[in-house]
């Protein structure tokens, strides 16, 4: 839907209209009915970037079956599962906001953004059967993932899901793990109503089609500056806060901004694309999201995955991501300049360390690029031996920015997690980085709003309000005495979303 209204003068201008803007302008006009709140948009419709259905995954990780969240083995030699354990609780903020949201009309028709498809890893080799037997061990003792079944058994295996075993070699030892718990999400249908939403509330607006294209920092906040895309139109407007969850365009507008935080920052583009299966009779074997290997030197987002996906009320399957090297920080309204103008005296020499010590990454990327397409069906034969390319085609799944920081003086990618920029004054923030990203956008939100809106928490009446929407915003839900009122409010999130 295009969306053309003005607000002068806000409290709060959100820049982009993807998940994150969208959960945060809800929260807030939920926090504090009477905030005045604007949301610029470059695209023509809203949430056509990163967080559109097509462009990632779609799936609301919680840690159940991402074996990238669980690389590492502990001193005792198991699996270190904590990572897992934080993601799961951050995703069930998630699902309580957005739980809350279609039981008070925010989101109506959960069907159209979230549906329960069962979370698998899948291994093959005796080293990764072992890796996933230690994993499964520390997974299950905790009360999020108490479900979690574990096999090596391949006709369990095969009933979970067939395509896996189809054509498989029977010498070759496999295991997987199953939740049913796990959800498919489509992350622009949940921003698009959430703004829709947000557009009818009083003070509100929306303009499409519109890029910020300059931030000046006012003694009350800021001045925005934007261009009509459609006439070349120029306006000025003012608010005491701005959000930047314009995805991979938020380099750009940090430099804009000038603020001292984003000095060193720096951002490295990473195209994707899909395999796609739309044939109905295979389609019908695959309902599940099954997680694999890590590839090497693939970045976190690369991690090699089977999915189900509902998209506009229709089941299809995605395989990959394959990743491509590309310099365009948007996929819809990014250009090729993107990258070497974000280059600045103050994030050279990171850039620099960065493209020298990660040779390997350059090398994937660029090997990706130039894949056949028998090269990308090879590697989907090892999820699924029997499959046949006349049943598969490419599409385009977008791009993700990598964001580049320092941290204890060393260069590095940040692969995982996002980070929430803050100046001091609190009247910015901005996100930068990687997954899970989407599915943990509302407990990044809740950072900023402890952050920057403190106030609207400091009043009892602000502390119900959020309780309302966030039953655990406040309580550490990993904590095992946690246990039964975890239960409750998951049950009643997953009633309110249909997904029992």
């Amino acid at each position: 839907m295009k969306h053309s209204t003005h607000v002068e003068h806000p409290d709060v201008i959100l820049i982009g209209s993807g998940i994150m803007s969208a959960n945060l302008g809800a929260l807030l006009k939920q926090l504090d009915p009477k905030l005045r709140i604007q949301v610029y948009e470059v695209t023509d419709e809203l949430a056509q970037e990163a967080s559109n259905g097509w462009n990632n995954a779609g799936t609301g990780h919680a840690g159940i079956c991402e074996l990238s969240y669980t690389p590492n083995r502990g001193p005792d030699g198991e699996v270190d599962v904590t990572k897992a354990i934080t993601i799961f609780e951050q995703f069930e903020q998630s699902l309580q906001f957005w739980g809350y949201a279609a039981a008070h009309g925010m989101l109506p028709e959960p069907r159209d953004y979230i549906n329960p498809v069962p979370h698998l890893s899948f291994v093959h080799g005796q080293a990764q059967v072992d890796f996933l037997k230690s994993r499964h061990r520390g997974m299950s003792a905790h009360h999020f993932f108490r479900e979690m079944a574990y096999t090596t058994d391949r006709s369990t295996i095969a009933g979970w899901a067939p395509l896996l075993l189809d054509g498989r070699d029977p010498n070759v030892p496999i295991a997987a793990t199953k939740m049913d718990g796990g959800t498919d999400v489509n992350f622009g249908a949940i921003a698009r109503k959430l703004l829709t939403w947000l557009a009818a509330q009083d003070g509100c607006g929306i303009a499409n089609g519109h890029r910020v294209i300059d931030l000046d920092q006012t003694a009350e906040g800021w001045e925005v500056t934007v261009r009509n895309l459609a006439n070349g139109q120029i306006r000025f407007n003012r608010a005491k806060f701005v959000f930047v969850g314009g995805g991979g365009g938020s380099i750009q507008l940090l430099q804009k901004s000038g603020i001292a935080e984003q000095r060193g920052l720096g951002g490295f583009p990473i195209g994707g694309n899909w395999l796609v299966c739309q044939n109905p009779a295979i389609v019908a074997q695959h309902r599940a999201k099954v997680y694999g290997q890590a590839l090497d030197a693939a970045p976190t987002m690369a991690v090699p995955h089977l999915d189900t996906r509902v998209l506009d009320g229709k089941r299809t399957l995605l395989f990959g991501p394959f990743a491509s090297w590309t310099t365009k920080f948007l996929h819809k309204k990014g250009s090729w300049t993107d990258l070497p103008g974000s280059i600045r005296p103050h994030n050279l020499a990171t850039l620099i360390k960065i493209g020298l010590t990660n040779v390997p990454l350059i090398r994937y990327l660029v090997q990706q690029g130039t894949q056949s397409m028998k090269d990308r069906m090879d590697v989907l034969h090892v999820f699924y031996p029997g499959a046949k390319v006349e049943d598969w085609k490419l599409i385009d799944g977008g791009i993700r920015v990598q964001a580049i920081k320092k941290t204890d003086g060393e260069a590095g990618i940040v692969h995982y997690g996002t980070e929430v920029i803050t100046n001091p004054q609190k009247t910015i923030s901005a996100l930068l980085g990687a997954s899970p990203g989407a599915s943990t956008s509302v407990n990044i939100v809740l950072e900023v709003i402890r952050n920057c809106f403190s106030h609207l928490l400091d009043t009892a009446d602000g502390r119900a309000r959020m309780k309302a929407m966030i039953p655990t915003y406040d309580i550490d839900l990993k904590d095992p005495a946690q246990a039964d009122f975890f239960h409750t409010v998951h049950a009643t999130a997953r009633k309110h979303l249909q997904l029992d």
